[in-house]
C-alpha cells in the first residue's frame, strides 16, 4: 500500500499503512467524492460494507482527491457534511492519487494484511440509470475471502465511474 498521511474531515490526521489506521486483516481504500452521481449512487452501500467488514477485520478508509477549486461541491467543508463512519480523507495535493493511480470515483482498492493489492475493481455491475440493484457482490466477494485468509479471484472488473478531476 502507497503510504500517506491526509487530512481527514473529523480534524485528525490519518496515516497508513499503520495499525491504527489498517486492519487486522485488510483495508479498503476507496477514492469518492461528493459531487459524482456513480458515488453517490453507492453510498448506501459503502456505508454497509463498512459496517459489515469492520468486525471482521476490515478497515475503510476513503480519499477525496478531486481539484474543489473548479469543484466546490467536494471541498472540505461539504466532505464533513457526508458524516461516514470511516475516515473520509482530502488529498489537497493529488499525490496520494498519483501513488495509488486512482482513475475514477468510485475507486477500490482492497490491500490484505500485508499491505498487499489483492483487489482493484468494480463494487458491482450497478450504475446510474441501469437497472441494476446496488448489492457491492465483487467488493464483498474480495473482502470475504481477504476475511476468511483466503485468495482473492483474480478476475476482477475495472471500476467505471466520474474521472478523478486533476488540477491543471
Amino acid at each position: 500500500m502507497p503510504s500517506f498521511d491526509l487530512p481527514n474531515v473529523n480534524g485528525s490526521s490519518v496515516q497508513a499503512p499503520d495499525p491504527d489506521t489498517t486492519g487486522e486483516k485488510g483495508t479498503l481504500v476507496m477514492f469518492i467524492c461528493n459531487h459524482c452521481p456513480y458515488v453517490k449512487h453507492v453510498d448506501e452501500e459503502l456505508r454497509q460494507v463498512h459496517a459489515d467488514y469492520k468486525h471482521r477485520g476490515i478497515e475503510t478508509i476513503a480519499i477525496m482527491s478531486n481539484d474543489v477549486v473548479n469543484y466546490p461541491d467536494d471541498s472540505p467543508e461539504k466532505m464533513a457534511q457526508q458524516r461516514y463512519a470511516f475516515p473520509y480523507l482530502y488529498d489537497e495535493t493529488q499525490e496520494v492519487a498519483k501513488a495509488f493511480q486512482a482513475a475514477c470515483t468510485p475507486d477500490f482498492f482492497l490491500f490484505d494484511a500485508n499491505d498487499k493489492l489483492v483487489y482493484r475493481g468494480q463494487l458491482d455491475d450497478s450504475r446510474p440509470g441501469n437497472g441494476v440493484m446496488v448489492t457491492g457482490k465483487d467488493l464483498r466477494a474480495a473482502m470475504d475471502a481477504v476475511a476468511e485468509g483466503k485468495a482473492v479471484s483474480t478476475e476482477q472488473v475495472p471500476s467505471l465511474g466520474c474521472n478523478i478531476k486533476w488540477k491543471s
